[in-house]
């Protein structure tokens, strides 16, 4: 099976309107910001975006939240774009903010197979309304179903022809679980390898979790918050 792929516009080919998208990343590092491009170009709308965050006003999912192409945000934190703000408080954006570790775990959930996690996050808060509550040894915990997602789209620093990854520092926080658990999941790499290049022993994401695989262009890896030491004499 050929996974590799000419550019990011022929990754992100079948993505098609109404669909939800794992999209990795952790603020704004380690965003896959080829795919985001080719699909703020393709015009895809109504998506669902699944991610720990929604970028900024004119970075990461943001490119996508002003083109109007989300319908749908599930994310935990969102305090770093105005526009989302805007669309969240006027109704034109539904929203379902998510505790971090529950979205991590609902994302392995779907890597592995199963169908639901327990967790006692959100229990006694507005996170639990309408969701099933067991009592395991004499606590309550909150069933929180695995994710259901038609794409993935993720960003590694190097990956080899058969869909081997490896990422670089927070770039590894969201990417490894989001690739696991995209019915098709699209990686996007800063350097495309021949298989046997990358050594094992390093190797975040196993192949067989990508589907495709292309060599990014032009990142901007932009500092979400850069805080400096005052000068000192």
């Amino acid at each position: 099976m050929n996974k590799v792929c000419n550019n990011a516009d022929d990754a992100v080919r079948d993505v098609h309107d109404g669909a939800t998208l794992l999209v990795g990343g952790f603020g704004l590092c380690g965003l896959p910001e080829n795919c985001i491009a080719a699909l703020v170009k393709k015009g895809v709308k109504d998506l669902t975006c699944i991610s720990n965050n929604a970028g900024v006003d004119d970075f990461g999912i943001g490119l996508m939240l002003r083109q109007r192409q989300v319908k749908k945000m599930i994310s935990s934190y969102v305090g770093e774009n105005a526009e989302f703000e805007r669309q969240l408080l006027s109704g034109e954006l539904e929203v379902e903010l998510v505790p971090q570790g529950t979205l991590a775990t609902r994302c392995m959930a779907a890597g592995y197979g199963m169908p639901a996690i327990f967790t006692p996050a959100g229990i006694g808060t507005e996170v639990a309304i309408g969701k099933e509550v067991r009592k395991f040894n004499g606590k309550d915990y909150l069933m929180e179903l695995a994710f259901d997602a038609d794409f993935a789209i993720v960003k590694a620093w190097k990956g080899d022809t058969m869909g081997n990854l490896i990422y670089r520092a927070t770039a590894r926080n969201f990417n490894p679980i989001m690739a696991m658990a995209g019915k098709t999941t699209i990686a996007e790499v800063e350097e495309l390898v021949e298989p046997g290049e990358l050594d094992p022993d390093y190797i975040h994401t196993p192949g067989i979790y990508v589907h495709r695989i292309f060599q990014g262009t032009n990142y901007e890896k932009r500092i979400e918050q850069r805080t400096v030491r005052s000068k000192t004499t």
